[in-house]
């Protein structure tokens, strides 16, 4: 199989999507690599490393989309992308649809088959999705104290405080692999941090993992408590592939002390707050009652080397059987990849994003 591995056109987004050894795995598989140059120099792998792996240096992008069968990026396709994908073609990568009907509707009438490494789901889990979800939860705490600096237009707290002076106080919204990450993080800071989550088992694992780390149960009435005394809060929550609930009101952050961070890592999935919107790593703030929203909804990219091994240490099994036996061989292979399949044929086969849109949706239909 030919596979294509264009370079990333979202603003600031450095990350590759498979890395020169696994370029070499596959050709040596029999397979053909194309890449676009420069396609891995943000992560700091330059294209002499893919060409000594035997991959094929690509000038022109649309050629790479042109001649290749499988498609493999680390972001949704771009407007200028979308025209070159086509029927009986696999685009495989992270495709947040339910966040976008526009890209929805591209998507359906280019006939590609669009797999969603975001709900491709394990045993309840989405091991596609996590290693960016862990990179996202660190970062929330290392942006968010950031931006708490009085020259950054922040409260001026600091989170792990001083002897003699109280920490910052810290509230995760969902204690799923980003929070859960984002209250280590912020632990280790010395912050005063509480998760709010709404499934108690999860909840019981939390207590027992993290034991400077308070839980409470999520509600509206929970949260208004304790918005007035936040210095950072961290949105975390995720439901796969479907759009993320507002859990936060413009009313709401008028109750949060002016100054104080807000970092949205669900603004990938349209956010969960109302007042938050798409930001970029050039520009990635704004202040909206008070309260400084970070919503970058690339936020590994800022650490792309991390990232992007992080991304094809999970990713490679996939790509392997797709180009090793083709999408319906693969899914049988491994079934896990059928719930990644979010359009087939001009169809809409993931329920969530069909959900968020209101459009009709089937199951996808591989024979």
């Amino acid at each position: 199989m030919i596979i294509g591995v264009p370079k990333e056109i979202k603003p600031q987004e450095d990350r590759v999507a498979l890395l020169p050894s696994a370029a070499y795995q596959l050709i040596h598989r029999g397979h053909r690599v194309l890449v676009e140059r420069q396609a891995g120099t943000g992560a700091g792998y330059p294209d002499a490393e893919f060409e000594k792996a035997g991959a094929e240096l690509v000038d022109d992008r649309a050629a790479v989309f042109q001649r290749s069968e499988l498609i493999v990026k680390v972001k949704e396709p771009q407007a200028s992308e979308v025209p070159w994908l086509r029927s009986g073609q696999i685009l495989f990568t992270y495709l947040h649809l339910a966040a976008s009907r526009e890209l929805t509707e591209a998507l359906l009438r280019s006939g590609v088959a669009g797999l969603a490494y975001e709900t491709v789901e394990v045993n309840r889990r989405l091991p596609l999705l996590e290693p960016m979800s862990e990179i996202a939860g660190r970062m929330s705490v290392l942006v968010g104290g950031y931006f708490l600096a009085k020259h950054c237009g922040g409260s001026g707290v600091l989170l792990g405080g001083v002897p003699g002076v109280l920490p910052g106080r810290v509230v995760v919204l969902g204690g799923g692999v980003a929070g859960i990450n984002a209250a280590r993080m912020a632990t280790g800071l010395g912050a005063d941090v509480t998760i709010l989550e709404v499934d108690l088992e999860r909840m019981r694992f939390l207590d027992i993992t993290l034991h400077h780390t308070h839980t409470l149960y999520s509600s509206p009435a929970h949260l208004l408590e304790q918005l007035p005394q936040v210095d950072l809060l961290v949105g975390a929550v995720l439901l796969p592939g479907a759009k993320a609930p507002r859990l936060i009101s413009r009313a709401m952050l008028r109750s949060m002390r002016p100054g104080s961070v807000l970092v949205d890592i669900a603004i990938d999935q349209g956010g969960c707050a109302e007042t938050s919107r798409p930001t970029t790593h050039h520009d990635p703030v704004f202040v909206e009652e008070g309260v400084m929203h970070y919503c970058v909804a690339n936020m590994p990219a800022a650490y792309a080397r991390t990232a992007t091994q992080a991304l094809t240490n999970v990713t490679y099994r996939y790509i392997e059987e797709l180009a090793d036996h083709g999408l319906a061989g693969a899914c049988q292979r491994q079934p896990a990849l059928v719930s990644g399949i979010n359009v087939l044929n001009g169809k809409l086969t993931c329920a969530a994003v069909g959900e968020a849109h209101g459009m009709a949706w089937s199951a996808p239909k591989l024979s």
